[in-house]
């Protein structure tokens, strides 16, 4: 499994509506995405920042979704994020909800 984690600024009191966006635009986008698994969204206590997480199938998935779908996502998230997100790719070693035990080497 592959993980990919975004991490955005909030402008000024506008979680609600990057809450809104997330569940009327973004997640049913990435719904039709081929590999797409889950999304988990963070944010912090103030409302400032958030971390996106989605898991994918495989690593070819999230990357296709990046080149493809992303671009839509970063415009409908613009008049809400201050500068630009840090967008970080990831194994995913352990998963409870997931159920993915690391490999151990032998």
């Amino acid at each position: 499994m592959f993980a990919r984690t975004i991490t955005v600024n909030l402008k000024a009191n506008s979680s609600a509506e990057f809450t809104r966006t997330l569940e009327s635009q973004i997640i049913p986008l990435l719904r039709k995405q081929k590999g797409f698994q889950d999304e988990v969204t963070l944010l912090a206590p103030r409302g400032t920042e958030a971390v996106a997480i989605s898991f994918w199938d495989q690593k070819e998935n999230a990357d296709a979704y990046a080149r493809e779908v992303y671009p839509e996502v970063l415009k409908a998230l613009s008049k809400i994020v201050e500068g630009t997100p840090k967008v970080e790719s990831h194994e995913v070693s352990n998963s409870t909800f997931h159920k993915i035990a690391a490999h151990v080497a032998a």
